[in-house]
Order: structure tokens, then sequence, then C-alpha cells
């Protein structure tokens, strides 16, 4: 007998509507800040003045006898970005627990659809690169990772009408390529780990679980625990934003009778706008700099490095993306949404293509110590995020007029009681 054929980018339920809307809506204002942190570090780097942005980038703060001593860039991605993947380990939390990912057969499409879209472009930067005498294998992780905010900001331009499962589509991509960039910075690109350190940064998430799970609400103790949690993290060799999205996972996200939200909510309201409005703007400002004076951008990108990044973002994210949805979805006999075609998932996947904070991380744990394949890989981000913005953008006006018929069913509210018409039937 055959099974009941499941629906893919169906109607989210009206609860999991307004989350999504709600973090497309910060992640959007984010981007845009991104966007100008990026340009001005990318002028000042280039300008006259570079040395001055160099110093700068380089200037040591913190306490030495803690090993915190460390350059601002160093602060800004060990230390702002950490922030940042807590927020993107809450979010992970919603997803696994209340959205998307909570129920397995609603979760296997876009589970796959990431992990493919991470897989493919490795794969192509590690053929690449492993084939040409001048190549640099270590930097397969580069262009794996999506950077929401700076797709969401293409889509407040160009894409503003997205349907809504669509977007949420492009929002399950982005935290799930997240986890699985972390999991690959904390496997494969540290070096050396201290096994007490590690232990101690353990005992602490574990202590916070513990208060979670006791309903404890003292703020002034999740606090410095979460900091001696970060410590410890960085101490033992690890990057210490593994930290961060740890205890964004073990935070509670289901409400108790009586309690008008949860912590893992109440967090991710008061982080959020910290996240993406300061935290990874600071971080693009300090990583996108790229002192193209000697080099040029030409050679820059003319390297296997650059290469492989370009072609695993631009082409490789949208194959990964495209292609193993396709296939799950036939596996699994689940059908579109009747308002959706193939090709608005594929320029989700050419949208995912857009690979800059997190790529940025890797590029710069990847290729630590060699300043000249660290711009290469840099200016590469940078080309690549622009290039699959230009071609999503392409993509999606040419189907702007049947997305505004979408969004005109989708959004009708003709009893204006806040609540589309489209659920009350």
């Amino acid at each position: 007998m055959m099974g009941t054929q499941r629906v893919f980018l169906g109607r989210l339920s009206l609860p999991q509507r307004g989350w999504v809307l709600q973090q497309l809506r910060s992640e959007t204002v984010g981007g845009v800040l991104l966007l100008i942190a990026a340009a001005v570090a990318l002028v000042w780097a280039n300008s006259p003045w570079g040395d001055a942005y160099t110093a700068l980038i380089d200037l040591q703060v913190g306490p030495e006898r803690l090993h915190l001593h460390l350059s601002l860039g160093t602060w800004a991605a060990d230390g702002l970005l950490a922030v940042f993947f807590f927020v993107v380990g809450l979010e992970l939390k919603h997803e696994l627990v209340l959205g998307s990912l909570s129920k397995p057969a609603r979760a296997a499409v876009p589970i796959a659809a990431a992990i493919g879209g991470m897989a493919v472009p490795a794969i192509i930067y590690a053929i690449v690169n492993t084939t040409s005498p001048a190549g640099s294998p270590q930097g397969w992780g580069v262009p794996m990772a999506t950077d929401i905010a700076f797709a969401l900001a293409v889509l407040a331009v160009v894409g503003r009408r997205l349907p809504i499962a669509l977007r949420a589509f492009l929002l399950t991509l982005a935290v799930v390529d997240d986890l699985g960039a972390i999991v690959v910075i904390a496997v494969f690109y540290t070096d050396q780990i201290s096994l007490g350190w590690l232990a101690a940064s353990v005992a602490c998430c574990l202590a916070y679980w513990l208060l979670q799970r006791q309903r404890v609400t003292w703020t002034a103790i999740y606090l410095p625990l979460a900091l001696v949690a970060w410590g410890c993290m960085h101490a033992s060799g690890v990057h210490a934003t593994v930290a961060g999205v740890i205890l964004g996972l073990l935070t509670r996200i289901r409400v108790d009778p009586g309690e008008p939200s949860a912590p893992a909510e109440r967090l991710s309201h008061r982080l959020h706008p910290l996240s993406a409005g300061v935290c990874v703007p600071i971080f693009a400002f300090t990583a996108a700099g790229v002192d193209l004076r000697a080099i040029g951008l030409g050679e820059a990108l003319a390297t296997p490095i650059s290469i492989g990044i370009m072609l695993g973002l631009v082409v490789g994210k949208p194959i990964g993306v495209l292609g193993t949805s396709w296939i799950v979805a036939r596996f699994t006999r689940a059908s579109l949404a009747e308002s959706i075609q193939w090709r608005d998932v594929g320029a989700i996947g050419v949208l995912a293509g857009i690979g800059f904070t997190v790529a940025l991380l890797i590029a710069e744990l990847g290729f630590e110590g060699s300043p000249a394949l660290l711009d290469s890989a840099k200016t590469a981000v940078l080309a690549s995020s622009v290039i699959a913005a230009l071609l999503a953008s392409v993509l999606l006006l040419g189907r702007n007029r049947a997305y505004a018929a979408i969004a005109s069913v989708e959004e009708a509210d003709d009893d204006q009681d806040g609540i589309p018409d489209i659920y009350q039937r």
C-alpha cells in the first residue's frame, strides 16, 4: 500500500510562522550592518591608511595572567562570535524541539539539503586543491557555511515577497550549516587539546544544564558560569565559540505552566539584536579588511585556494542543496507545495552560496600563520559571496510576480485581527 505523500515547503504552523518572521527581521538589519562594516574594512585596508587598520586589528589587550592577552581580531573571532554561536545554539534548540526539525518526516529534506550544501562545496574545494601542486587542502571547510544575515539582506532588496516557507527553509539551512561548521571547527581545526581545561569547560556546561533543569533564574550565576566555560574552552585549544553553541543547546526551550516564556526564548530576544547588530558586524570589520595593494585582486583570485572556494560556494552550494533536496524528497515521497517550484529551491541554494561570517572564521583558522594564503581565501569568500548574491537576485527577480501572488494569499488579513485569513479557514 502506498504511503501518504508528504508536502515539502508547505504552510508553517501559526506559532512557527511568527517565530520565523521575528528571526528574519532581526537578521535582515544585522545583514545590512554586516555589509557596511565589511565595506568600511575593505576601503580602509586598501587606502593610504591601511597600515593603521592592520595595527588596530593586531592591537593586543586583555589580562596576561589568564592567557587572554589577545589581539582585537582574536577577541572578535573568539569572544564576540561566541555570542553569535550561543544565539545559533538557541535557534537550533528551537528548531529541534518546536520547529521544522522536531519531526523526522519534516526534518529529513532540510537536514539533507544542509548536509549536501556543506559536503559538495568541501569536495569541490578538496579536488581543486589536491590536484594542484600549489593547492592547500586544509581550507576545505571554508566554503561550507551559509551567512544568513548577508543572505537576508539580499532578500530585503530583491526578494521581499519570497514565500515564508522558502524563507524558513533558508533559515533552517543556515542554522544546520552553522552547527556543521562548529563541529568542523572543533574536530578538524583544533591542533592541540588540553584535556584538563576541556574537562573544566564541560563541567561548567553541565552545571549550567543542571541549573536549567532546577529552574534557577538568577542571572548573576549564569553569566559568570558562561564566561568560565568560555575561558576554559579557549584555554583547552578548542575554539572558544564551541562553548557558545553548547550552552545554547543546553538552555531550556519548553514553557512551564504559568511561565510567560521559556529561558531560551527570553535569551534569544535579548541577545539576538546584540549578536546581529554588534558582534557579527564587528567581526566582519576585523576579518574582511584584505589588503590587495601588494598582490592585486586578479592574482589573489587566481590561486587554487580562491578557485576552490569560489567554485564551492557559487557552484557547489546550489548543486548540494537542490540535488540532495530532490533526491530525499523522491526517496521519502515528499512533494513540493503547489505554489513552489524546484527552481525556487535552486534559487535558495544559490543564495546559500553567500558564505561570509563563518567562512571567514574558518579561513582564519585554516590558514593561521600564512598571511598570503589567508588573504587569498578571504578575497575568494568576499568575491564569491557577491557573485552568489547577484546570481540569486537574478533568479529571484525572475519569479517576483509569482511570489507576489503567493504573498497576497499568505498575508491577506481582511478582518484586520493580525492573523492571516489562511489560518482561519
